[in-house]
């Protein structure tokens, strides 16, 4: 298929996105595809190392239910009443956290996350800080990390009783960041930015 960019008039599925080249990474948020490129940076991904590896670790020391994966790894959020090939919306987060094993099949997650981690860089920063924080609302993601590596900041967004986000708790470099999906874990924010 042709880059599905091009072409801002039709609305994609899921179905559309099985049929796109292996060798190009896209997501689809209500149906607008984004492509995934360039690559992220070095610092990028040593931060998402960073983050990936401590809570890898304190799942293998806690055991329980929940597991950690990194991108690229398709999250299916689809609409209710929908078939499976109808999704409007695939996303590849850098990190997420799901405990819901049935939420779980051989082509990533199908259905929100418990937590979703997204490190901006200059060419996503708008679509992580206004358009996936509203689909990660309205999915009901009870978790939302944001990290600006920029600015050294990490928002934290919650899901409050009324299934709306709060406004974000923020930590700098120098604070200790508790993970809420994963009681105990506490994440030293001076590690994931100093990540080289």
């Amino acid at each position: 298929m042709a880059s599905p960019a091009t072409r801002p008039d039709v609305r994609y599925t899921y179905a559309d996105y099985l049929t796109w080249p292996d060798n190009e990474r896209w997501e689809i948020i209500e149906g607008v595809p984004y492509a995934m490129s360039p690559a992220p940076g070095r610092k990028h991904q040593a931060m998402n190392r960073v983050l990936l590896r401590t809570i890898a670790n304190f799942l293998v020391e806690t055991g329980g239910p929940c597991q950690v994966y990194t991108a690229p790894f398709d999250v299916r959020l689809p609409k209710e009443n929908k078939a499976e090939k109808e999704t409007d919306t695939v996303v590849q987060p850098d990190l997420v956290i799901i405990c819901d094993k049935r939420k779980l099949d051989a082509q990533g997650c199908l259905g929100a996350p418990d937590m979703v981690i997204e490190i901006a860089s200059p060419s996503t920063i708008r679509k992580d800080m206004v358009e996936k924080l509203k689909l990660y609302e309205k999915h009901k993601v009870k978790e939302y990390w944001l990290v600006l590596p920029g600015e050294r900041i990490v928002s934290v967004y919650c899901l409050n009783e009324q299934n709306c986000y709060d406004k974000p708790e923020v930590y700098t470099a120098d604070d200790q960041a508790p993970v809420k999906t994963l009681e105990g874990l506490m994440i030293s924010l001076d590690e994931v930015f100093a990540a080289e």
